[in-house]
């Protein structure tokens, strides 16, 4: 039989561990509780993001050689090689489905069953797949126009954009309205403002003659989609320039082009970025945009290289993107080279292409 007090003993550490329990309880429970607002706000930021991703024009337009900022398009071949049908080559797609749905592309992009792609079949692909890609902001921006013209009139003005854009931006829809409608000033920061003026300039643009400041459907896709208009397609070179030409000269030289961004290298890792970074662009600048060979790039020959549906520059691009693959120097690319550089056209690295090709093709 225990002795009582070894059991009142016993009793005191489980009543203490009992207690320790409900306190635990009570701490992950309050943590949970506040935890849930920055739940809440990630959702109202994560609104916010689409809302500006569906009124701002985007930096990355599919199947141009340049990014708004400058920056060169690394994923141009992929996107003029697969169009808008770019699944099935994730990363951690299957291997086998991944190989078979290429030869399916190198059997369409193969228009005469030789087995060979030429550079005419190539360029007559890019041109395809590039109005793809354009059909596509043509349905996007449906969408979007419908967000910013909210009595559906078919006509959006600067004002009705400007209050959709600041909501976007965390101000309250009202109080913009209110503002606008009584010319008061609105109070924004720095940033937000250089935007907004940014934003203005190409409203002005894309507002075709005779200019009311009123943007149709199809105004408002060339202001979201400059790529796909000539005059903002001028508009869009212009910017380029202004930002990396630093001798004021509306020109660029290559070392203005190939100059680097901002910031410090902190590495070996950085340093090769950079490394690749300049060496890229030199060959870009050298080989495709400074088209007469004089080490100056005008604003006619941006325009010409930027251009999506310029079939001299299509046939350009064939021409180079075979190259990178075609081992036996014949000038055409086969089953076997499509899916050796299958990382090159699709951004997936498929492996055992030889092993495979016949069986896939």
């Amino acid at each position: 039989v225990l002795d009582p007090s070894v059991m009142a003993s016993r009793q005191v550490p489980l009543c203490s561990l009992a207690s320790h329990c409900l306190w635990l309880l009570g701490v992950v429970l309050l943590m949970d509780v506040s935890a849930r607002p920055a739940n809440h706000s990630s959702t109202r930021e994560r609104v916010a993001i689409r809302e500006q991703n569906e009124i701002l024009p985007p930096d990355h337009l599919n199947g141009v050689k340049l990014e708004m900022d400058g920056h060169l398009n690394k994923d141009f071949h992929q996107e003029v090689f697969l169009g808008k049908d770019m699944d099935g080559f994730e990363e951690d797609a299957e291997p086998r489905r991944s190989r078979r749905k290429l030869m399916v592309i190198f059997s369409k992009v193969d228009v005469n069953t030789d087995r060979k792609i030429s550079a005419k079949e190539m360029q007559r692909w890019i041109m395809e797949k590039t109005a793809e890609h354009f059909q596509e902001a043509i349905k996007e921006n449906r969408v979007h126009f419908r967000a910013v013209d909210p009595d559906g009139d078919g006509r959006v003005s600067w004002d009705e954009y400007k209050v959709k854009f600041l909501a976007s931006k965390g101000h309250s829809e009202r109080e913009v309205a209110d503002a606008i409608r009584n010319n008061a000033e609105l109070k924004v920061d720095e940033e937000t403002q250089e935007v907004l003026e940014n934003l203005k300039d190409r409203w002005y643009q894309a507002d075709n003659p005779p200019a009311d400041l009123l943007l149709t459907e199809d105004e408002f896709l060339s202001f979201l989609h400059p790529e796909h208009s000539r005059g903002m397609l001028k508009f869009m070179v212009k910017e380029i320039i202004r930002d990396l030409d630093q001798d004021g000269n509306k020109q660029l030289s290559l070392p203005e082009f190939i100059s680097l961004p901002v910031g410090t290298v902190e590495n070996q890792q950085g340093q090769d970025i950079d490394d690749s970074w300049v060496r890229d662009r030199k060959k870009e600048f050298e080989e495709l945009i400074d088209s007469n060979h004089d080490g100056i790039v005008t604003p006619e020959e941006l325009e010409k290289y930027m251009d999506p549906m310029n079939e001299y520059n299509a046939l350009n691009e064939a021409k180079q993107m075979i190259a990178i693959a075609d081992e036996n120097q014949n000038h055409h690319l086969e089953p076997e080279e499509v899916l050796k550089y299958s990382e090159f056209f699709t951004g997936s690295k498929l492996m055992d292409y030889a092993r495979n090709v016949h069986e896939e093709f």
